[in-house]
């Protein structure tokens, strides 16, 4: 599904990943332009666990957002009423979020019935939900996650 204006989860926000698509999201149902498909997710699943890592409620960060701060403002704001990640948490999460679906518990269940649901023809490449996600927003391409960590 194509969406305007939704962003991409290795886009980076500070060095965080994922960061920066939460932010879209929570801009575009602020303004009606975000699908019904996407509401149940929102400050669930990846929502919440960025959430949980940087220590801070999804309302705050939604109210920040809705208030116009830039993506870098509201996670700085994270950062400082939340947790300071370090380098290394910074890479731990990036690492979590990006591989999820990769030989976990994700691995033979959902990844395959979500390739089922999307219809992706090209689902045989997707190995994680971040692939799942960009196949199915259309951005997806074979070396986009090796891109991402330049």
């Amino acid at each position: 599904m194509n969406i305007e204006g939704i962003k991409g989860c290795y886009e980076k926000t500070l060095g965080l990943f994922y960061f920066a698509r939460m932010c879209s999201k929570i801009r575009l149902h602020g303004a009606g332009k975000l699908p019904p498909d996407y509401f149940a997710m929102l400050g669930e699943g990846f929502d919440g666990r960025t959430c949980r890592y940087l220590s801070v409620p999804y309302r705050a960060i939604r109210e920040r957002v809705l208030a116009g701060m830039r993506d870098e403002e509201v996670l700085e704001w994270c950062l400082e009423n939340g947790r300071r990640l370090t380098a290394e948490q910074i890479l731990i999460y990036n690492s979590f979020m990006s591989k999820r679906g990769w030989r976990d518990d994700e691995t033979d269940g959902f990844i395959p019935e979500m390739i089922r649901q999307y219809g992706l023809k090209d689902g045989t490449h997707a190995i994680t939900d971040f692939d799942l996600i960009e196949m199915d927003e259309g951005r997806w391409y074979p070396e986009m996650w090796r891109e991402a960590w330049k």
